[in-house]
């Protein structure tokens, strides 16, 4: 079965992995916690592409427009 890398290209040979929203929405939470943690705003940025990366993988654009 082919699937999709994070670059949006068809992977051979790669099985589908099922995200479900009950552990992206619980590795955001935890990550949004951590960066409130955190003083270096070079790791932020990093922590803040991380929850955006993770959010993505499950939401798009349209999702968080319906729910504004």
């Amino acid at each position: 079965m082919a699937d999709e890398n994070v670059d949006g290209h068809l992977i051979e040979g790669e099985e589908f992995e099922e995200i479900t929203s009950d552990e992206v929405d619980r590795v955001v939470d935890q990550l949004e916690k951590l960066m409130e943690t955190v003083s270096s705003e070079n790791i932020k940025a990093y922590l803040e592409d991380a929850v955006n990366n993770i959010f993505f993988l499950l939401y798009d654009d349209e999702d968080t427009a319906d729910a504004a």
